[in-house]
Protein backbone atom coordinates (compact mmCIF):
# COMPACT_ATOMS: atom_id res chain seq x y z
CA UNK A 1 0.00 0.00 0.00
CA UNK A 2 1.91 3.17 -1.11
CA UNK A 3 1.83 6.25 -0.10
CA UNK A 4 0.48 8.78 -2.82
CA UNK A 5 1.02 12.47 -1.67
CA UNK A 6 -2.71 13.98 -1.97
CA UNK A 7 -2.44 17.03 -4.29
CA UNK A 8 -6.13 18.29 -2.29
CA UNK A 9 -9.31 16.83 -0.76
CA UNK A 10 -12.67 16.53 -1.54
CA UNK A 11 -15.40 16.07 0.44
CA UNK A 12 -17.79 13.52 -0.85
CA UNK A 13 -21.22 11.34 0.70
CA UNK A 14 -21.62 7.68 0.74
CA UNK A 15 -24.01 4.71 1.78
CA UNK A 16 -26.09 1.84 1.45
CA UNK A 17 -28.35 0.86 -1.89
CA UNK A 18 -31.18 1.48 0.34
CA UNK A 19 -30.26 5.36 1.86
CA UNK A 20 -30.94 3.99 4.76
CA UNK A 21 -27.41 4.02 5.53
CA UNK A 22 -25.49 7.38 4.46
CA UNK A 23 -22.09 9.13 5.36
CA UNK A 24 -19.58 12.10 4.59
CA UNK A 25 -16.19 11.73 3.95
CA UNK A 26 -13.10 14.11 3.22
CA UNK A 27 -10.63 12.17 1.22
CA UNK A 28 -7.64 13.30 -0.64
CA UNK A 29 -7.55 13.79 -4.42
CA UNK A 30 -5.79 11.35 -5.40
CA UNK A 31 -8.14 9.01 -4.26
CA UNK A 32 -5.84 5.75 -3.27
CA UNK A 33 -8.26 2.41 -3.64
CA UNK A 34 -7.10 -1.33 -2.98
CA UNK A 35 -8.71 -4.72 -3.96
CA UNK A 36 -8.46 -7.73 -1.65
CA UNK A 37 -8.81 -11.03 -2.16
CA UNK A 38 -9.65 -12.41 1.18
CA UNK A 39 -12.77 -14.01 1.70
CA UNK A 40 -15.25 -11.33 2.95
CA UNK A 41 -13.53 -8.61 0.52
CA UNK A 42 -13.55 -11.47 -3.07
CA UNK A 43 -16.97 -12.19 -1.80
CA UNK A 44 -19.00 -8.56 -1.01
CA UNK A 45 -16.99 -6.83 -4.09
CA UNK A 46 -15.67 -4.02 -1.52
CA UNK A 47 -13.00 -1.78 -2.31
CA UNK A 48 -11.28 -0.03 0.23
CA UNK A 49 -10.64 3.84 0.44
CA UNK A 50 -9.24 4.36 3.94
CA UNK A 51 -9.89 7.46 5.53
CA UNK A 52 -9.01 8.51 9.43
CA UNK A 53 -11.97 9.01 11.92
CA UNK A 54 -11.95 12.62 12.20
CA UNK A 55 -12.84 12.97 8.31
CA UNK A 56 -15.57 10.30 8.60
CA UNK A 57 -18.91 11.35 9.94
CA UNK A 58 -22.15 9.25 9.85
CA UNK A 59 -24.89 11.46 9.09
CA UNK A 60 -28.03 8.62 9.01
CA UNK A 61 -28.67 5.28 9.91
CA UNK A 62 -26.72 4.01 13.16
CA UNK A 63 -30.10 2.30 14.26
CA UNK A 64 -29.77 0.44 10.96
CA UNK A 65 -26.14 -0.71 11.12
CA UNK A 66 -25.94 -4.69 12.00
CA UNK A 67 -21.96 -5.50 12.84
CA UNK A 68 -20.44 -8.87 12.23
CA UNK A 69 -17.31 -10.15 13.26
CA UNK A 70 -15.15 -12.89 12.61
CA UNK A 71 -11.57 -14.52 13.00
CA UNK A 72 -9.45 -12.25 14.96
CA UNK A 73 -12.89 -10.41 16.39
CA UNK A 74 -10.47 -7.31 15.48
CA UNK A 75 -12.78 -5.66 12.36
CA UNK A 76 -15.76 -4.65 12.75
CA UNK A 77 -18.21 -5.03 9.42
CA UNK A 78 -20.82 -2.84 9.43
CA UNK A 79 -23.77 -4.21 7.14
CA UNK A 80 -27.26 -2.08 6.38
CA UNK A 81 -29.75 -4.20 8.63
CA UNK A 82 -32.02 -3.26 5.12
CA UNK A 83 -30.39 -4.01 2.38
CA UNK A 84 -27.26 -5.75 3.78
CA UNK A 85 -24.75 -3.33 1.75
CA UNK A 86 -21.48 -2.48 3.62
CA UNK A 87 -20.56 0.94 3.01
CA UNK A 88 -17.84 1.28 5.46
CA UNK A 89 -16.44 -0.61 8.25
CA UNK A 90 -13.60 -0.92 10.97
CA UNK A 91 -10.69 -2.98 9.26
CA UNK A 92 -8.10 -5.02 11.25
CA UNK A 93 -5.83 -3.40 9.22
CA UNK A 94 -6.28 0.06 10.68
CA UNK A 95 -8.72 -0.40 13.24
CA UNK A 96 -7.90 3.70 13.75
CA UNK A 97 -9.94 4.69 11.05
CA UNK A 98 -12.22 3.48 8.70
CA UNK A 99 -12.37 1.42 5.10
CA UNK A 100 -14.94 2.92 2.57
CA UNK A 101 -16.22 0.80 -0.07
CA UNK A 102 -15.19 2.65 -3.30
CA UNK A 103 -18.40 1.36 -4.90
CA UNK A 104 -20.52 2.74 -2.48
CA UNK A 105 -19.10 6.73 -2.85
CA UNK A 106 -20.61 9.11 -4.97
CA UNK A 107 -17.31 10.50 -6.26
CA UNK A 108 -17.32 13.52 -8.57
CA UNK A 109 -16.07 12.57 -12.10
CA UNK A 110 -13.25 14.69 -12.04
CA UNK A 111 -11.59 12.74 -9.13
CA UNK A 112 -8.48 10.53 -9.85
CA UNK A 113 -9.04 6.90 -8.50
CA UNK A 114 -5.26 5.01 -8.53
CA UNK A 115 -6.26 1.38 -7.44
CA UNK A 116 -3.87 -1.36 -5.96
CA UNK A 117 -4.01 -4.74 -4.93
CA UNK A 118 -3.74 -6.40 -1.49
CA UNK A 119 -2.99 -10.22 -0.87
CA UNK A 120 -6.01 -10.68 1.60
CA UNK A 121 -5.51 -14.00 1.53
CA UNK A 122 -2.01 -13.88 3.06
CA UNK A 123 -2.97 -10.85 5.35
CA UNK A 124 -0.45 -11.25 8.19
CA UNK A 125 2.07 -11.59 6.23
CA UNK A 126 1.91 -8.90 4.18
CA UNK A 127 0.69 -6.54 6.28
CA UNK A 128 3.87 -7.04 8.38
CA UNK A 129 6.05 -6.30 5.36
CA UNK A 130 3.64 -3.02 4.84
CA UNK A 131 4.11 -1.93 7.95
CA UNK A 132 8.35 -2.64 8.23
CA UNK A 133 8.20 -0.83 4.79
CA UNK A 134 6.51 1.98 6.21
CA UNK A 135 8.59 2.10 9.31
CA UNK A 136 11.89 2.31 7.33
Amino acid sequence: MTEVSPQSEVTCKGGCHCGSVCYRARLPDPIRAFRCNCSICSQTGFIHVFVQQAHFELLEGHDELVEYQFHTRTARHLFCGKCGVKSFYVPRSHPEAFSLNLNCIELPAEIEVITGEFDGRNWSENIRRLRSERDD
